[in-house]
């Protein structure tokens, strides 16, 4: 078939891939350059999502860590496992307890796909681990694992894939309209936070709606000896410190926004990274410590009043030839791709 995706962010690169792969002639068209919006702002982690476990996402969480092993296997060069520690304060976050239950969930839905299992450190290991990380009041911590990657490299890479297979990318190529594309046989609408534009384009009410919601992270030009997942203080959501190209990564944020359109991170955005940073360690930052930024806006499918309590998961809405994407996660783009050609071809 003449198949036309429109997007070329990662799940419309990996859909692409996956069509290609079945011998059908596409044409993946790109308003800008492929990765070049949310795709390439990611927390740079190949993840399951451990705090997905308290919203009830097992299901997602599995195919996440399993999905982990394709990318390690197929772009070993791109991407590493990565140990992080979760730190354990006595009276502050989460009890231990709980903690430990999440991570033995972690071991158990990650089985078979080769990842160390998670353990616990004591305090003294913990400190020699990350010097900088407060003292008072630490326990210890669980010790578990997910990869790191080169996001815009990685999916540069799946782009690459695709073009070996005769896929034909056509960046600063904006499909305004679905009737641009009508000489084709089947149309994919991957535009992530746009995905509406198109969509609304055909009759009746959309199946999904999307949460435009910010994330944003701020670099530190400093190495960093230890990957940590940290609570903010006095709220459920986490975030998390990262070695990263020699420098040190903090993010990530949640800020609902009215537009598909990423904004940069607000002033107030990174005086919250920052002050979740210096409420867990010694070496306090300022302002002046940030040496970069970027921020990527999420296609979350809107499932409740809070995008914390979000759901990762995609859902595909068919309407006559036309295929439209919503939602979905870096980690499982790949399956999210094959997934997405099945129900094209149906």
């Amino acid at each position: 078939m003449e198949i036309a995706i429109a997007g070329a962010g990662i799940i419309g690169a990996c859909t692409a891939w996956a069509a290609a792969k079945q011998g059908h002639n596409v044409t993946l068209f790109e308003q800008n350059t492929p990765m070049a919006h949310t795709s390439r702002s990611s927390s740079k982690l190949l993840h399951g999502g451990l705090r997905y476990l308290e919203t009830g996402q097992f299901g997602l969480v599995k195919k996440a860590l399993q999905a982990r092993r394709f990318w390690l296997e197929q772009a070993p060069h791109l991407g590493q496992p990565l140990e992080l520690l979760f730190p354990i304060y006595q009276g502050r976050g989460r009890p231990k307890w709980q903690i430990g239950i999440g991570t033995k969930l972690y071991d158990f839905l990650a089985g078979g796909s080769g990842f160390p299992r998670s353990r616990w450190l004591d305090r003294q290991t913990v400190l020699a681990r990350n010097p900088a990380l407060l003292s008072d009041g630490l326990v210890g911590a669980f010790s578990f694992y997910d990869a790191q990657m080169d996001d815009f490299a990685l999916g540069q890479w799946v782009i690459e894939q695709s073009r070996q297979l005769g896929v034909e990318v056509r960046s600063h190529h904006k499909i305004s309209t679905l009737d641009d594309l009508a000489g084709f046989d089947r149309i994919v609408n991957a535009t992530g936070p746009w995905a509406m534009q198109l969509r609304l384009q055909q009759e009746g009410q959309p199946a999904y709606h999307l949460d435009w919601v910010r994330g944003s992270h701020i670099f530190i030009d400093r190495p960093l000896p230890q990957a940590l997942m940290l609570p903010i203080p006095g709220e459920k959501r986490i975030f998390f410190v990262l070695p990263y190209q020699g420098k040190t990564l903090i993010g990530t944020t949640e800020v609902r926004q009215n537009t598909p359109e990423a904004e940069p991170p607000s002033p107030q955005e990174i005086d919250y990274l920052l002050a979740a940073y210096n409420a867990y360690h010694c070496d306090a930052l300022g302002a002046s410590d940030v040496s970069g930024m970027f921020s990527g806006v999420r296609p979350l499918l809107k499932s409740t009043a809070n995008p914390s309590n979000a759901t990762r998961e995609w859902a595909f809405e068919r309407i006559g030839k036309v295929l439209h994407i919503y939602g979905g996660k870096w980690t499982t783009a790949q399956i999210q791709g094959e997934a997405a050609v099945a129900e094209l071809l149906k």
